[in-house]
């Protein structure tokens, strides 16, 4: 099993366990793009790492000096992905006045990032049967810090209090990832390419979902509306 340590930081090498230098980090940055649209255009089975290093225009004697194998590039690019999305939704959040508001501001963050990486979606998928554990570790990631937010909205008032953070968490999660596949995914032109992001109508039905979800029962909405 040769699956990446959760704790091990994004800039320090899988072999040697060292910090990269400047120019290590862009390397080891250039491998994992390649890898992205490697893994996405032809799965897990029928990439290769001289496939990868030649998309990066790296030679594949550099490729040993970051990674041992491709299932250790793979692993390491669900963490890198993982870590990406989490941070394109964090920071959309970031200047959103109350938890319905974040809720908005957050799906926006994660179609955002869909667009620009559908490989997010067939890398997670494939992660499933490659590496388990890293699926797991995927979502879980994901629906911690969600749980908290959702926890910390329902003691301030904002969010209904009967309802379970965690289970919460995981059908918000599940939504959007939905959403994302039928709206984005399965919206791409005949060259391939996914929309820049989901179309407003159905963007808002899926908010007034959510808003109808998380509402305080027996509270009245902003428009007036109980």
């Amino acid at each position: 099993m040769s699956m990446q340590d959760e704790q091990t930081p994004l800039n320090v090498s899988s072999i040697t366990g060292r910090p990269l230098t400047k120019r290590g980090e862009a390397t080891r940055r250039r491998l994992l793009a390649a890898a992205e649209h490697v893994f996405a255009d032809q799965g897990y089975h029928e990439a290769s790492i001289v496939k990868i290093t030649e998309r990066a225009g790296i030679g594949l004697g550099t490729f040993y000096l970051y990674f041992d194998s491709k299932q250790t590039i793979f692993e390491s690019l669900v963490l890198d992905l993982n870590q990406r999305v989490r941070h394109s939704m964090a920071e959309a959040m970031s200047h959103a006045t109350d938890r319905l508001a974040a809720e908005r501001a957050g799906f926006a963050g994660f179609f955002r990032f869909t667009a620009e990486h559908p490989a997010l979606y067939r890398v997670v998928r494939e992660a499933e049967f490659v590496s388990p554990e890293m699926l797991r570790l995927h979502y879980t990631r994901i629906v911690e810090g969600y749980e908290q937010g959702l926890a910390r909205a329902q003691r301030d008032g904002q969010i209904d209090p009967a309802l379970d953070p965690e289970i919460t968490a995981w059908a918000l999660m599940g939504l959007g990832e939905l959403i994302g596949m039928r709206f984005l995914l399965w919206e791409r032109d005949g060259a391939g390419t996914v929309p820049e992001s989901i179309p407003d109508e159905v963007f808002d039905a899926m908010m007034r979902f959510i808003d109808n979800a998380l509402a305080v029962r027996g509270a009245t909405r902003k428009d007036g509306r109980p």
